[in-house]
């Protein structure tokens, strides 16, 4: 369940050591790979030749699965991974009995071509392995295959339509604004003047008057 019954045309199951990712890791986080991960593994390789699916821009779409020491938040070490590999990664993350599904959309460094820079990240949170709901559907094209899992994973199925760079577009919209609506409900408590309270509190409903309306249309 957790490899999602993908055919055998597309396993690989092979270990990766932690150390795989150490030239793009400081001391704190080798330490990390090391306490928090007990184990990396590529478990499937989903291309045009194992899934015989057409490809437009997605060429291949890898799925780890990392078994946990510890049930943390391992979204720092998952980027480096991320970062070092230039296809998207599909990652399951495993401790215990749980599981999660975390995977980010990523464009090639401009300059260095051995880093991607990540856009988005979508990502489950924690639940039982038997209650999986989440699936990859092998159709179509690995373009719309990658796509598919993204939106499940933003719990947004009316996403069908818009292009995938067009739903991290607007997730980075959602997202800068609630941080701006965080950071100005901050000021407005710490604000003592009242002129400067009430050009805060029209700035702060403005913002939340914006992101409502595109919370409604999407």
């Amino acid at each position: 369940m957790d490899n999602f019954d993908l055919p055998i045309s597309t396993k690989v199951q092979r270990v990766i050591p932690k150390n795989a990712f150490d030239k793009y890791t400081n001391t704190k986080q080798k330490k990390l790979f090391t306490d928090i991960i007990n184990r990396i593994v590529w478990t499937h390789k989903l291309s045009t030749e194992t899934t015989n699916l057409a490809s437009k821009e997605i060429k291949e779409i890898q799925v780890f699965k990392i078994e946990l020491k510890v049930k943390e938040d391992i979204q720092t070490l998952l980027n480096i991974i991320d970062k070092s590999i230039p296809y998207p990664i599909i990652f399951i993350i495993k401790y215990v009995g749980e599981m999660s599904v975390v995977t980010s959309t990523k464009h090639p460094h401009p300059i260095n071509e051995d880093n991607s820079i990540i856009d988005w990240t979508f990502k489950s949170g924690w639940f039982k392995i038997q209650e999986n709901k989440y699936i990859i559907n092998l159709k179509s094209n690995l373009d719309n295959v990658y796509k598919d899992i993204c939106i499940q994973l933003s719990g947004k199925p009316e996403f069908q339509k818009k292009p995938l760079s067009k739903i991290v577009e607007y997730q980075k919209k959602v997202d800068t604004l609630e941080n701006e609506i965080l950071r100005l409900s901050a000021s407005i408590t710490k604000t003592k003047q009242f002129n400067k309270k009430v050009e805060l509190n029209n700035d702060l409903n403005n913002k939340k008057g914006i992101l409502e309306r595109l919370k409604d249309k999407p």
